[in-house]
């Protein structure tokens, strides 16, 4: 069967001097399939868009931010993804500079400054996964994001709806 994806961009802010993230909390919306999780920021890429231009774009809608330094940190394709169940290429970024007069809402829910390491707590079992409530499967690559390593990393993820049924990932 032919891979046939949405493509999206999901893009990590994150202010090195703080060592904190910005993350969407998505709850302004009670019929979003995101609903009640927190994720970066990004969305599908537009038509006539190339995959950076698209996650600028998705940043300046959802914060109204510029960035200034962004770095592909990998690429994951999920399969049989979320509600319905559907096939996605995501290019993810890290963003460390940016300029703009950052809202911290928007129509898909409010942003929110993370410690950087809570977040990665989160990745675990324990009282930040219950804070910061994330799709199952992101608890394995956003390590991914803030590691040491500067390759790109190359992944797979099927899932089965809401729960990932495996993940595998390369690095060159």
């Amino acid at each position: 069967m032919r891979f046939t994806p949405i493509i999206g961009t999901l893009s990590y802010v994150w202010d090195q001097e703080t060592d904190q993230v910005l993350l969407i909390r998505r709850n302004a919306r009670l019929d979003d399939d995101h609903y009640g999780k927190v994720n970066g920021l990004g969305g599908k890429v537009e038509i006539d868009e190339d995959v950076a231009r698209s996650a600028r774009r998705e940043l300046h809608e959802e914060a109204n931010i510029e960035p200034i330094s962004m770095m592909l940190r990998g690429t994951i394709t999920f399969t049989d993804f979320g509600p319905n169940r559907e096939q996605w290429l995501i290019f993810i970024f890290v963003v460390t500079a940016w300029h703009g007069e950052m809202t911290m809402a928007n129509n898909e829910g409010e942003l929110e400054w993370v410690d950087r390491v809570d977040l990665l707590a989160a990745c675990h079992d324990g009282p930040e996964a219950i804070r910061l409530p994330m799709w199952p499967g992101d608890r394995h690559f956003i390590p991914l994001v803030f590691d040491d390593d500067d390759r790109v990393f190359y992944g797979t993820m099927p899932y089965d709806a809401d729960t990932p049924v495996s993940w595998d990932y390369e690095r060159l």
